[in-house]
């Protein structure tokens, strides 16, 4: 990237397991009528006596209330983007290839002190149970008094596509006994050049991503899955995200980024015949990591936009920096977004139209000996920095194989 763009001050890397559910042995669907095969995420947790473990199950819902000036004697139906609900049981987690939502809470969590594999266990059993109900935009259950009480929030609207994906961090294994079956893949991120790394803002031993078309909705599911960790897990650090709303735009188009950028036109795509094999962990048969098939890696990286910095450049220097016009993300060897980039063409100076360090040249997978990952960030917007400038950038989120 270029001087304009600050690299991550906060990163982690997780293992993300498969979808699945409660009643779900394995890693398949449950209800298909697939029969369970192979080690899912609840043999990893799988404790020698009386709890069977959950794993990564996740699941979505909630809803918001609204205020208005006058009240409808009669409940509107709710609308499309209110209605639209997210699968809870699947191949795959929700929040992946989900299509990007409005509003997303990024948040990771650190087992208290005394806290090991049953507590892990019981805390996943709980939060899938939690996310079951969201997911179909149900209150979460629990007694009045207690920590699964729901607040209420989201009691006046639809599941308003709620996903909720959860994944292990690196420091995950070693505290629950489960250092065998810590994914060899699973390593330290390399440090970058450009790193303002806060540690505070960094790791963790569970990580949770939320995303939804409704800001409150988003929010109730953050809470309630919050108060199902007390006693548990604690909050290591949270970060809150956005981007444009569902049919705020003329047509169905790819995000833009808080530089203005199309974001993500490089993404591989479900119906690319290698899609699975770059983005979801392949079948291991009988080896420790074999419990990650279907599942994911994720790497979340808070990057800093230097705004102020950035919007001084003339259009045409912005475009070379990134390589693509900004009006429609056309490469700048010419066509459509869609269009794939011709990374040898020179224009009449004899300069490479797209220059040797722009963002899509170096990023492109032909600069990276094939290697792909699914980009699916949110935005985001922290107030004033110290030094007078928005923080402000990209939770930028990638899942690979």
């Amino acid at each position: 990237m270029s001087k304009t763009r600050k690299q991550a001050p906060d990163r982690a890397a997780t293992a993300v397991g498969t979808g699945g559910g409660e009643g779900a042995a394995g890693n398949r669907a449950a209800g298909d009528g697939v029969a369970p095969a192979g080690v899912s995420r609840r043999r990893l947790l799988g404790t020698a006596g009386a709890a069977g473990a959950t794993g990564l199950v996740l699941g979505a819902g909630g809803g918001a209330a609204g205020y208005a000036a006058t009240r409808p004697e009669e409940p509107a139906a709710l609308t499309t983007v209110g209605a639209s609900e997210a699968m809870f049981h699947g191949k795959h987690q929700p929040g992946i290839t989900t299509p990007l939502q409005a509003r997303g809470h990024l948040t990771a969590f650190d087992l208290v002190a005394g806290a090991g594999r049953k507590e892990a266990a019981a805390l996943l059993r709980r939060w899938s149970a939690v996310a079951k109900e969201l997911m179909a935009g149900r209150p979460a259950a629990g007694a009045a008094d207690g920590p699964g009480h729901d607040t209420g929030i989201a009691l006046d609207a639809g599941p308003s596509s709620l996903t909720v994906t959860f994944g292990f961090g690196r420091t995950f294994f070693g505290r629950t006994g489960l250092a065998d079956r810590l994914p060899a893949a699973l390593d330290p991120l390399p440090a970058f050049s450009a790193d303002a790394l806060d540690t505070k803002r960094s790791n963790g031993d569970l990580w949770v991503q939320i995303g939804a078309d409704d800001a409150l909705v988003a929010f109730h599911a953050l809470r309630a899955l919050q108060k199902e960790a007390a006693g548990t897990a604690r909050v290591r650090w949270q970060m809150n995200g956005f981007n444009r709303s569902p049919g705020a735009t003329a047509r169905p188009m790819t995000a833009r980024n808080l530089m203005g950028q199309i974001d993500g036109t490089g993404n591989p795509k479900p119906s690319d015949e290698d899609f699975d094999r770059r983005v979801f962990v392949p079948a291991s048969p009988g080896k420790p990591q074999e419990w990650m098939e279907d599942g994911s890696y994720a790497v979340v990286r808070r990057i800093r936009m230097l705004l102020d910095d950035w919007e001084k450049l003339p259009v045409e220097r912005q475009e070379r920096v990134i390589g693509r016009r900004k009006a429609d993300g056309a490469p700048l060897s010419g066509g459509t977004e869609t269009t794939e980039m011709d990374l040898d063409k020179a224009g009449p100076d004899g300069r490479l139209v797209i220059p040797d360090n722009a963002h899509a040249r170096i990023s492109s997978p032909e600069e990276n000996g094939g290697a792909a990952m699914l980009r699916r960030p949110f935005s985001y917007h922290d107030g004033i920095a110290e030094d007078g400038a928005p923080d402000a950038g990209l939770l930028f989120i990638c899942w690979q194989a």
